[in-house]
């Protein structure tokens, strides 16, 4: 009778058990603009942070626009393995008309796929090359008219970065070459995705983030620089 018992109140607790969230799982097709210092796992890293369970799978090839990633087929074949929360999509500055017209057709292309993969689009603004500073306009239009005729989330990494130069303008979030981002520019943008995709950080930005398999390098920030990046983030990421 005892032990009837047991099993009983075992199982009885096993109905109450609250069942940890499912994972959102977020793949990314890009460029070395996505793949640079390891986006997808400072993502997943600052997640699990604020408490979020978060998988990321990346395609992602140096130089490579959504034309050669639907081209190719490795992107298309990636969405229809199915099972993703979101799909993010990233190509060049696009602020060329050209460029503008392709980013947009193609973001409707995969947006047809990632929509019968029962995924939602989102679609992951850059920046231009720091040169070219005066194409951010550009840029920022470019990617908000693609998500908008997809009626897809907007991640507008590129404001964020203006955003955080009105608060500090000696911000290094450009990389040597002048157009990938420094670590810093990569974790601003991470900011704004996870925003974005998983929820607001409760406890504000981490001030340290560090990778346990040197999938991406390390963060330090004092607690002025993270309530900057916040407050950027903030500026330009709202809720749907």
């Amino acid at each position: 009778m005892k032990t009837s018992m047991l099993i009983a109140f075992a199982l009885l607790a096993l109905c109450f058990t609250k069942a940890p969230p499912p994972a959102v799982r977020i793949l990314f097709i890009g460029n070395s603009l996505t793949a640079a210092n390891g986006l997808p796992a400072m993502v997943e890293a600052l997640a699990s942070s604020a408490g979020h369970r978060v998988a990321c799978e990346t395609v992602a090839f140096p130089g490579v626009s959504l034309e050669d990633h639907w081209a190719r087929g490795d992107a298309l074949r990636a969405i229809q393995r199915g099972g993703w929360s979101f799909v993010v999509l990233q190509q060049g500055p696009s602020a060329l008309p050209k460029s503008r017209v392709l980013l947009r057709e193609y973001v409707r292309r995969f947006d047809r796929a990632i929509g019968e993969a029962g995924a939602r689009t989102a679609v992951y603004m850059v920046w231009p090359a720091s040169a070219r500073r005066g194409d951010f306009d550009a840029v920022s239009e470019s990617y908000r008219l693609a998500a908008a005729d997809v009626r897809g989330l907007l991640l507008p990494a590129g404001d964020a970065w203006r955003a955080a130069w009105t608060g500090d303008p000696r911000l290094g979030l450009y990389g040597p070459d002048g157009f990938h981002p420094s670590a810093l520019g990569t974790y601003l943008t991470a900011i704004v995705i996870v925003d974005r995709l998983v929820g607001p950080l409760p406890n504000g930005v981490p001030t340290r983030l560090r990778s346990t398999s040197g999938s991406f390098p390390s963060v330090d920030l004092d607690s002025d620089r993270a309530k900057l990046f916040e407050r950027a983030a903030g500026r330009v990421t709202t809720r749907e």
